[in-house]
């Protein structure tokens, strides 16, 4: 039998807060926010993390490259309601290999946990071709944050 040897991430540190209310459009019948929305909440979370570190979107694009979502886990503790805040704290994980990991806590108001989860997105260059390796631009901006 072969083992795969198990991957080993660790995270790096470089983290970001964002607080945002929960909107009625954003609730089921229930009146508790619809799971899906949970994606939307990480995809806020990693716009507020790119602004903050220099590593957004157009940064990516203007480099040549998008980078589309692979993998994305969500795992739910408690209900967020309309009205409430909710906190959305992501945290790069750093990686050899070429792609982007986050992992993301969302926070009530009362700061109890009430989702967690991560994604992985890969780099694509500017035909559509899987980067096999991180990207020039990525490991200058390792450098510039400290991972390296």
């Amino acid at each position: 039998m072969i083992k795969r040897r198990e991957e080993f991430y660790e995270e790096s540190g470089l983290t970001e807060s964002v607080t945002i209310p929960v909107r009625f459009s954003e609730v089921d019948s229930l009146g508790i926010v619809w799971d899906g929305h949970y994606i939307l909440y990480f995809e806020q979370g990693r716009e507020a993390f790119g602004k903050t570190y220099g590593i957004d979107y157009m940064t990516v694009q203007k480099a040549g490259y998008t980078t589309p979502i692979v993998k994305s886990t969500c795992e739910h503790k408690l209900p967020l309601r309309y009205g409430d805040t909710a906190r959305i704290v992501t945290t790069y994980v750093d990686t050899p290999a070429a792609k982007m990991i986050f992992r993301f806590n969302i926070y009530n108001g009362k700061d109890q946990l009430v989702c967690q989860g991560e994604t992985i997105q890969v780099f694509l260059d500017d035909t559509q071709n899987l980067a096999l390796n991180v990207p020039d631009f990525v490991v200058d901006w390792k450098r510039k944050v400290g991972l390296l």
